[in-house]
């Protein structure tokens, strides 16, 4: 079910509680010691791919509380092949929810119907009964949140609807971005963030600039530390490497999905994917430096399976 909410609706449905509360999103469980960082599934059916690859890390029952309200962010940016979330993995990322005991899923955006129709997200949404919740861009529907130990930014503005949820699945596309050459799971929060914040993240120069570029991947590092999603899983299927992060552009064809609690793990092994080197995208390295996770979680950190 699909439904859009301007700043009337949402007040009127009661979202002001869990807000008050102001209790953190965050993973309910990450695994136990030795337990893999990075689960990575391959082959030509993407859903099974995406559920082998949350298998390898103990299963979504590792990362959610049961009953929990469960809050999905795919990519819709682009209508373009590579430049989007596959439905396949939507599909069977909201089965694994409903399967770890999740009491409600939905998908949370103020990008608009057309564009999880044109991507063919909407469809699936409706056929696996979860919610699809399309917010007006509204400043009054987004909550200040401070960012611990923020470089660039100080505070994030984040879509309030988050906080009615337990968790974050975060489920971008690996792509390229004409500014800073990479997005996945770490770029990918910038769904949720206000989108009239989100333009001070681009300085005038963001395309070509090092520190304009560099500014942007702070900013990026910064919501980071606001938002901490419980699981991210990246649809490193089939991506753009050039024209990002729109498109249309060449394709890469890896048929891999990959997941993982850490994101900068994650984000570097989509990046390594194309032959990108993790340390030299600016956004990695210094989520890296900056605690957030680690760029190389070593052999015993990463476990993959075909289907």
């Amino acid at each position: 079910m699909s439904r859009t909410f301007g700043r009337r609706e949402f007040f009127k449905a009661g979202a002001g509680l869990a807000l008050a509360l102001g209790r953190p999103l965050g993973a309910f469980a990450a695994g136990g010691k030795g337990a893999p960082v990075v689960g990575v599934g391959s082959g030509d059916d993407f859903g099974k791919a995406a559920t082998r690859a949350v298998e390898l890390l103990g299963g979504m029952k590792a990362f959610l509380p049961r009953g929990a309200r469960v809050a999905l962010l795919p990519n819709v940016q682009s209508r373009h092949p590579g430049s989007f979330t596959k439905p396949e993995i939507l599909r069977a990322v909201i089965r694994l929810c409903r399967e770890a005991g999740a009491s409600e899923v939905n998908c949370l955006s103020w990008q608009t119907v057309k564009q999880w129709e044109d991507t063919g997200l909407k469809a699936v949404i409706e056929a696996e009964g979860a919610g699809l919740k399309i917010f007006a861009k509204d400043e009054t529907l987004f909550r200040a949140v401070p960012v611990p130990g923020g470089l660039a930014l100080k505070e994030a503005r984040i879509l309030a609807a988050l906080y009615d949820h337990d968790a974050l699945v975060n489920m971008p596309v690996a792509k390229d971005h004409a500014g800073n050459k990479f997005t996945g799971s770490m770029k990918n929060l910038m769904g949720l963030n206000s989108p009239v914040s989100n333009r001070t993240f681009h300085r005038p120069n963001w395309l070509t600039d090092p520190e304009d570029v560099a500014h942007l991947d702070q900013c990026i590092v910064d919501l980071n530390k606001a938002v901490r999603p419980a699981l991210n899983i990246v649809d490193a299927t089939e991506f753009i490497v050039t024209n990002g992060p729109f498109g249309p552009g060449e394709i890469l064809k890896p048929h891999k999905v990959v997941a993982g609690a850490d994101r900068v793990a994650v984000d570097a092994y989509c990046a390594a994917l194309w032959g990108l080197k993790p340390e030299d995208i600016v956004q990695i390295k210094r989520a890296a430096d900056q605690g957030l996770g680690r760029i190389a979680p070593g052999k015993r950190g990463l476990r993959e399976a075909r289907v």
